[in-house]
């Protein structure tokens, strides 16, 4: 199962709210809509993350389950797109839904830049609006270059 964080979990985590424990808050950090629970969990087996840790954050409304943007999952390889439900009865894209495309995009942009990147990639995680990811734009571009920032530019912008 594919979970994504949601705006209310996004905002617990950087308020550093105590709904999380210091396990759950390092397992939240790895949904990125890529990575399985089964992934999850075994990253973390190490600090003591469990199944309960994940439905706890499930059942606050932390995490959510993710909507796949592309049929490769059934097939067993890695999505293209995941995200978290939309809203898509608006005929503008709202603040929300330009914040569920363009989240994964830079989570993605972050992680590509390995240690060297690891300040950049939290400043990625913790971003819980499009103004914040706005304000990572000229870092990433600087790390990574204009042209490999274009598609996250472009999700801000739509």
């Amino acid at each position: 199962m594919l979970l994504v964080k949601t705006e209310a979990g996004q905002i617990a985590f950087k308020e550093r709210s105590p709904l999380f424990s210091a396990r759950q808050r390092s397992a939240f950090i790895l949904f990125d809509g890529i990575k399985t629970v089964d992934r999850v969990l075994v990253a973390t087996a190490g600090l003591g993350v469990s199944q309960a840790d994940i439905d706890y954050l499930v059942s606050k409304e932390l995490l959510a389950p993710a909507v796949v943007a592309s049929a490769s999952v059934k097939t067993g390889q890695t999505p293209e797109r995941v995200t978290a439900p939309v809203d898509v009865s608006a005929t503008a894209i709202s603040t929300r839904d330009r914040y569920l495309l363009a989240k994964p995009l830079a989570t993605k942009l972050a992680a590509g830049l390995g240690l060297r990147g690891f300040m950049l990639n939290l400043a990625v995680e913790s971003a819980s609006g499009v103004d914040e990811l706005v304000a990572l734009l000229p870092k990433l571009q600087d790390a990574l270059g204009v042209q490999a920032c274009r598609e996250f530019e472009n999700a801000l912008k739509s």
